[in-house]
């Protein structure tokens, strides 16, 4: 099998695990880097690997729009158009397409809306996102799904989660379909579990997914849209318990350090965000010890690194006050090095979670590590 997903070892609901795939493997838990447009913001593949990074995503939305998935199938899929050889995955454009709420119209047949580019108007179905993923030729592809906000009422969440369900369905087919052509590159399809807050909506959908067949993993979306911190931790209490323990699950748009190790706690497997580099070119920080900002005053002769536990270029090379004089500068090489320290300590992060899972100790330190970060936070970005 091109895809396999072996637990390693599980410290509670914590797990370490690998998850096979076409272009290599990913040891689990892992952050995923987000590269929007086919490169993440301010940095090289060499980056990437240099840090470790393991897997990253690409948005079908926006590749779509620009420079368009027929130009990328034509350079051979993603993977040679971007210069990454390891895992990909794509997001299906749902968030993106549903936060355009003053541009689209919602019917059950799919999603008609205005690029935010040019202003043209498109119409996507569950069936041309599938070939749009299809095209872009990422190793794991998302369903197209209904994104609502995370204080929706139950009544929208519902309605939301079952068009959801029906998408999926559609989108199977036309998966399915497309596949069989042999004209594809062996692509795994995640289905997204929605539900907003409501914890009886999240199980139904789960188990509803769950009787639709076999999947190779499992995204849970709507979360980190607005919800409080509580109700997303409690959802992945519920869904903890509703999803099999045989399949990655992936949290989706959630890059918070705190975050992703109460979601580790939880038994997630996967994160991916934009906020390590879209913070990092507004000069927020992430440490051990929280969040700084670097353009603050009191770091213009400060001569410690970022963080001295980090082993990141920026932090093995440059100071908080030289890096301070490059923002207040406007030089981009003060975007360039936040953005590859925040996606570093994120990568490294958890790397640093999977081993203290691995050697049983991942309760303590977790513990410790959010105590830590939590009393010790330094400033808000």
């Amino acid at each position: 099998m091109s895809f396999r997903f072996t637990l390693e070892k599980t410290a509670g609901r914590a797990r370490a695990a690998r998850f096979d795939t076409p272009h290599g493997t990913v040891e689990t838990p892992a952050f995923m880097a987000v590269g929007t447009l086919a490169s993440v913001k301010g940095l090289d593949p060499d980056d990437l690997h240099a840090m470790q990074a393991q897997m990253i995503l690409a948005n079908a939305y926006h590749l779509h729009l620009r420079p368009g998935d027929d130009t990328v199938r034509h350079f051979g899929g993603l993977h040679r158009f971007m210069g990454w050889d390891r895992p990909i995955l794509t997001d299906s454009g749902g968030f993106q397409v549903f936060s355009l709420a003053a541009l689209r119209t919602i019917a059950e047949d799919g999603v008609e809306f205005r690029s935010h580019v040019d202003g043209s108007r498109r119409h996507f179905t569950p069936e041309l996102v599938m070939r749009i993923e299809r095209n872009l030729g990422a190793d794991v592809i998302m369903q197209f799904d209904h994104v609502i906000p995370g204080q929706s009422e139950a009544g929208v969440a519902r309605d939301a989660s079952e068009r959801s369900l029906r998408w999926l369905s559609r989108c199977r087919t036309e998966f399915d379909r497309l596949g069989a052509t042999g004209e594809y590159t062996d692509q795994a399809l995640f289905p997204i579990v929605q539900g907003g807050i409501h914890e009886s909506l999240r199980q139904e959908a789960a188990q509803a997914i769950r009787g639709l067949g076999e999947w190779m993993g499992y995204g849970i979306g709507g979360l980190s849209v607005g919800e409080a911190k509580p109700d997303m931790y409690r959802i992945l209490d519920v869904l903890d318990v509703e999803l099999p323990e045989d399949r990655p699950r992936y949290l989706m748009g959630v890059g918070f350090p705190e975050d992703l190790v109460e979601g580790v706690r939880r038994g997630v497997d996967l994160f991916d965000c934009v906020a390590p580099t879209r913070m990092g070119r507004n000069g927020a920080v992430f440490t051990a010890d929280g969040r700084l900002n670097i353009k603050r005053a009191e770091y213009r002769l400060d001569t410690r690194p970022l963080d001295a536990e980090c082993g990141c270029g920026a932090c093995r090379r440059f100071t908080r006050g030289y890096i301070r004089h490059l923002f207040v500068t406007d030089e981009m090489l003060g975007l360039r090095l936040l953005s590859l320290h925040n996606v570093h300590f994120l990568v490294e992060l958890m790397r640093r979670a999977r081993a203290e899972v691995l050697a049983g100790d991942f309760d303590a330190w977790s513990r410790a590590w959010l105590q830590r970060y939590h009393s010790k936070s330094l400033t808000s970005a």
